[in-house]
């Protein structure tokens, strides 16, 4: 068990290192980046819903929506089953402006593979890819 418990701690440090360094590509704020993400995925959502989902403050995500909506990026309308709240969508912009940073953290990511792993090192992270997403579902269904 403690090999696994090791695995784990190096698989989360080597990850979020990844994801760290893939950001540094970003254009926009990461809670802005991960707003425009969670509604082009999830469809339209309360502030409160995006918060729940990000793991962050109301408050936080009410910053990061204010910066959107004034930017044109999402747009709102009234809830259709409780009028006190408001329904944030993803506009056109928005979802350009999402799959710019996309497109721009897959070009340095590629690059990077490209230039620092081998053609069987490659194939050997293709491989991976699978796992991960398995990963991924197993810990999200909790």
């Amino acid at each position: 068990m403690e090999e696994d418990d090791a695995l784990a701690e190096d698989l989360r440090q080597a990850v979020g290192e990844l994801v760290r360094a893939v950001r540094a590509a970003d254009t926009m704020p990461s809670g802005g980046a991960a707003i425009l993400g969670h509604l082009d995925r999830g469809g339209p959502q309360t502030t409160a819903d995006l918060a729940h989902r990000r793991g962050v403050t109301h408050q936080s995500a009410a910053k990061s929506v204010k910066e959107l909506l004034g930017d044109g990026l999402v747009r709102t309308e009234p809830h259709p089953s409780d009028g006190r709240k408001l329904l944030l969508h993803i506009t056109d912009a928005g979802r350009a402006r999402l799959q710019r940073e996309r497109a721009q953290r897959a070009g340095w990511l590629g690059a990077a593979i490209r230039d620092a792993l081998s053609p069987d090192e490659r194939r050997q992270l293709r491989d991976c890819v699978p796992l991960l997403t398995r990963l991924t579902a197993r810990i999200t269904e909790k």
